[in-house]
């Protein structure tokens, strides 16, 4: 039986300039029944030393509530594992230390979790860009399809985001769930499969998270070069995951998304996913051009032609 009815992940690295506010607006939260879980990545600043701080001059009261991990540095999903592994909640929320949440927000996910007791609850964000902010809404697919969903996380119509989907923790502990080894699209990998096994959504029209982009040390902050590798990369080790059974996968109607744009990057950045993936070259030549896919169809044939000379 669940300890708690939400767990909240939260991976800490290299975050000693946001921490306070992340960690104020979390550990501030109106709603009671919820697990605090820090997962310390082996960060290098004072920002555990912050967040301890904090926690013992300002929030002793939780203390029964909050686990902390200490772990070697392994990169996000490898922190998001870790929690996920010592969660005692029905549901999972992440969120990141470098962002915030609205400080009702877990009581208006749990309400609507009450309210349908759909397997994932999700909502809307803004984006913080110092000076100015943006309203991003999600589509509402609690009367379309879960593969809709998925398929256009990876055309860029939908958001993958990790911290606007709350789901229940069975879904990670009753089937089998692959995480990324790297951290571009590493969202995207890991909910791509998670909303494949729910049997229900249910969105909530507000955004009740800050997402912020003014942090020059985020991996989003990286090189197009660096970026488009390690996503092309991730995606490429999901579909090696289901590649000998697509058929009913989570991944079946995006495959082509992702060998199309494996193909694409090769072309465009000169990183010959070709020669480190040998059945990239035969795959593609099977794989349909699609105007779904988030690779223009000019490219794709442009694509499909190298990949006959490969």
């Amino acid at each position: 039986m669940d300890k708690y009815r939400i767990s909240l992940i939260v991976p800490i690295y290299g975050v000693e300039k946001y921490i306070a506010k992340f960690a104020e607006s979390a550990l501030d939260q109106t709603y009671q029944d919820l697990q605090f879980i820090f997962v310390n990545d082996g960060t290098k600043d004072r920002s555990m030393e912050i967040l301890r701080d904090l926690i013992a001059n300002r929030y002793a009261h939780l203390q029964s509530r909050i686990v902390i991990v200490d772990k070697e540095n392994g990169g996000l999903p490898s922190a998001r594992k870790a929690g996920l592994d010592v969660a005692e909640g029905e549901y999972v929320l992440f969120a990141d230390s470098d962002d915030w949440m609205e400080t009702d927000a877990v009581e208006k996910v749990m309400a609507k979790a009450d309210e349908t007791d759909a397997d994932i609850v999700y909502f809307d964000l803004i984006k913080e860009y110092g000076n100015r902010t943006s309203y991003k809404r999600e589509r509402d697919y609690t009367g379309a399809t879960k593969d809709d969903f998925i398929v256009n996380m990876f055309n860029y119509k939908s958001f993958g985001y990790t911290v606007t989907k709350c789901f229940k923790r069975r879904l990670y502990t009753e089937n089998v769930i692959y995480f990324p080894k790297l951290g571009m699209h590493e969202d995207i990998y890991l909910m791509s499969q998670i909303i494949f096994y729910a049997k229900s959504l249910a969105h909530i029209p507000e955004a009740l998270y800050h997402y912020r982009k003014d942090n020059p040390d985020s991996f989003c902050a990286q090189d197009r070069l660096k970026r488009h590798v390690s996503s092309t990369t991730n995606l490429l080790d999901l579909y090696e995951h289901y590649r000998d059974n697509l058929k009913g996968s989570p991944i079946e109607r995006v495959a082509g998304s992702i060998l199309m744009r494996a193909g694409q990057h090769s072309i465009m950045h000169g990183y010959d996913f070709f020669e480190k993936y040998p059945y990239l070259a035969g795959d593609i030549r099977k794989t349909r051009i699609s105007c779904r896919y988030r690779t223009a169809v000019p490219m794709q044939v442009i694509v499909k032609i190298y990949a006959l000379f490969r």
